[in-house]
């Protein structure tokens, strides 16, 4: 069992929620102000520890075959696993942008990746993009 820090369409009610195999929530959470969250594409959030928000999310001690078998497989290609520090001081598992995502350039420019740390939440940000 690995404790993981879920931010985006694997939270409950979330497109990727049936690949935690029916694990049952631990409790909601938030990061620590560490970090950039980001929208990909408008499809899917990504934290990256460069920055000072706070990420909303929910904390699952999730079986590693699950983890491994269903929602690695489940993830974009801009997104690997990684350890992040919750609010609280201690360490949890979490999927978070690649270094080289924020290397590419082009990327950042076309506006497929925006800034939401304002937020810090992903449910809030689909509601506000309606």
């Amino acid at each position: 069992m690995a404790l993981i820090f879920l931010n985006g369409g694997g939270m409950r009610g979330g497109p990727l929620h049936s690949q935690l195999q029916g694990t049952p929530m631990v409790c909601r959470a938030r990061s620590a102000p560490k970090y950039r969250y980001f929208s990909v594409r408008g499809k899917f959030p990504a934290m990256h520890e460069s920055g000072s928000a706070s990420v909303v999310g929910e904390l699952y001690d999730l079986p590693l075959q699950v983890l491994r078998d269903h929602l690695v497989p489940a993830e974009p290609p801009e997104l690997e696993i990684g350890v992040i520090e919750l609010e609280d001081g201690s360490a949890a598992l979490a999927t978070v942008l690649r270094d080289a995502v924020l290397d590419d350039a082009a990327l950042l420019q076309s506006g497929d990746i925006r800034d939401i740390s304002y937020l810090g939440d992903w449910r809030e940000f689909l509601q506000r993009e309606g």
